[in-house]
This record gives C-alpha cells, structure tokens and sequence, in this order.
C-alpha cells in the first residue's frame, strides 16, 4: 500500500498584497498551509506573527501549521493559538523543547520539532514519544528560494525507522527547496508532508505546482 504524501504550500513566498487570494488558489491541491514565523534574532529575517495567522485563520479551513524559527517561542505559543493555529513546530537548538510540548498540549494545540541542517537527529530522537510531527530542515532557515541539502535525507531514513519501530503516530515534514525533481528523494527516505514555497507560489498555475509535487512523490 502506498504511504500517503501531504502538501504544504509555504506562504513565506507567497504575494502579501493579496495572501488571501493566494491561499485560494492553492487551497485545491494543498493538505495544509505552512507559516514560516521568524523574529530576526535566532534566524537573520523578520516576517509575521500572530496576527497574520488570525487573518488567515478566519479566511480559510486549511491547517494551519507554524513554524517558529524563534529564539523564545515560550512567550507566543498562547497568542498562536488564540490565534487559530492547528500546530506549532519549535527548534530542538533553542534548548529543552519539553515545557513547550507540555504548554502547546494544554493549549490544545499540536506539537512539532524541527532540526536545523547541522543539528544531529539524535538531539530529537529522545522526544519522539512527545510530538506529532518532526520536521527536518533541508536548507539553512531564514529565507525561501534556498537550495535543497540532500545530505540530510540521512536524518529522515534515521527517524523513518525509528518512527516505525515504535509505531508511534509521528508525521516526518521537510522543508527546504522542495521542487518536483527531489520530492520522490524525500517521499522514498520517508518523508509524509512536502513543505514547498517558491516552487508553488512562483509558479504561475500554484495549484498546478502543488498537484505536481505530489504526483512526482508518489511516483517514486
């Protein structure tokens, strides 16, 4: 049976002088929305918060997934959720992610973990039990349009198997380059959810790139 492969468009490259829009026009090909949050300190960019994600949140029935490339994610995790976020993903490199785990779960929101490039996989294999979802980094967070690392298909051949060991309902997410021409690499290491910016937003039938993703995927 084929594994199943979700879609994340990444709104980081999306047009905000019309983000609604935009969303509209991915929403029949996208499985959730991905929403990049950085704050200029732990990743070199600054770009939304909270009420960003309000506003999409009363425009649209997608998920709402958040990635906070955050130095301090502790003091947003209630305002995101007042906000409507589905889940927020936190970076194991800004120290014991477990307080934040046990907040997002009273908040009633879920819970991700994500690893930057150079970050080893075991720094988040002791908290698989405690999250939903671990999304692996394949370019250097911060900005979009970056190039694909292959390199770090290794981390999600590692936590594949060790999502499968354990039989734990734990979704691998990548996010990083991700273009037809490498989503059957990442679907075949193990990856579940293709987060992809540039490559859907930039092209000019978004719906279009995003069915292209997942078709090239599942082909593999």
């Amino acid at each position: 049976m084929t594994r199943p492969v979700k879609v994340a468009p990444s709104i980081l490259s999306a047009d905000f002088s019309c983000l609604a829009d935009e969303v509209e026009r991915v929403t029949p090909e996208a499985d959730l929305l991905h929403v990049d949050v950085m704050d200029g300190h732990f990743v070199p960019n600054l770009t939304i918060g909270p009420p960003v994600v309000r506003a999409l949140r009363a425009r649209t029935r997608l998920f709402l997934d958040c990635h906070l490339m955050v130095s301090n994610p502790g003091v947003l995790l209630d305002d995101f959720a007042k906000a409507g976020a589905d889940r927020c993903i936190v970076h194991v490199e800004v120290g014991d992610p477990k307080p934040l785990f046990d907040e997002l779960r009273t908040l009633g929101v879920g819970v991700g973990l994500t690893l930057n490039p150079e970050t080893p996989v075991e720094r988040v294999l002791p908290h698989l039990e405690d999250i939903d979802l671990v999304l692996v980094m394949s370019v250097h967070p911060g900005f979009g349009g970056q190039h694909f690392i292959p390199e770090v298909l290794d981390k999600v051949e590692v936590l594949r198997a060790a999502i499968d060991e354990q039989d734990l309902p734990v979704e691998i997410e990548i996010d990083g380059g991700i273009k037809h021409d490498n989503a059957g690499q990442a679907y075949t290491a193990g990856v579940d959810i293709l987060v992809a910016g540039s490559a859907i937003f930039g092209a000019q039938d978004q719906a279009g790139a995003a069915r292209e993703i997942r078709e090239a995927a599942l082909a593999a």
